[in-house]
């Protein structure tokens, strides 16, 4: 088996971001975006996604942290797209439902090739500490769009905005690492009637 591994840079005027990934990994993640909870999300990605991941990122965040969490999800779903490859073999569909304490959120992604996002959270406060909630939907966006995957946000129950967030993060990796893993009865078929994703 090959293994599943990326490292994408992306240089602009407003960020300069590196994203390592290995998919079959254990969840250790080395995490330095100058964001302390967007940091503390990614850790959720990556432990229950069993993603080894390492993204060190730097931004021009005394304007705001926007450039910095949306670039960092457009690298993050070139460096997953990248280390899947042509995809074969893949389960393609994963989802998840999290509790954490009154919150409950539930994340379904497909691989299709075709980028799209349903996000159907609303938050009860516009921030949790310093971190601007709306940023949430940037990070999804970039990810979506160049992971070209479908991905669908639910929030069925919250009161606590951290809870509600931190639910969402842990039920996406959990639920890349369902669509991401090998099906042993696949081998190298592709899991699609088209012949293509």
């Amino acid at each position: 088996m090959a293994d599943r591994k990326a490292t994408v840079k992306r240089d602009t005027l407003e960020t300069q971001i590196s994203v390592s990934v290995n998919l079959d990994g254990t969840g250790a993640s080395r995490l330095d975006t100058g964001v302390p909870f967007f940091d503390h999300m990614l850790d959720q990605v990556a432990r229950h996604g069993l993603i080894d991941l390492d993204i060190q990122a730097r931004g021009d965040l005394d304007i705001d942290a926007h450039h910095t969490v949306e670039d960092v999800g457009i690298t993050f779903g070139q460096a997953i797209a990248q280390a899947l490859g042509d995809k074969k073999g893949i389960t393609r569909y994963g989802h998840a439902y999290v509790p954490l304490d009154e919150a409950l959120s539930r994340v379904v992604i497909d691989f299709s090739g075709r980028p799209g996002l349903e996000n159907r959270v609303v938050f009860p406060r516009e921030r949790v500490g310093e971190f601007d909630l709306e940023l949430v939907h940037e990070f999804f966006q970039g990810f979506v769009n160049h992971a070209k995957v479908s991905l669908h946000l639910d929030n069925l129950q919250g009161r606590n905005a951290h809870h509600i967030a931190e639910t969402l993060f842990k039920a996406f990796g959990r639920a890349l690492r369902m669509a991401m893993m090998r099906d042993p009865r696949l081998g190298d078929i592709l899991p699609s009637t088209k012949g293509a994703l």
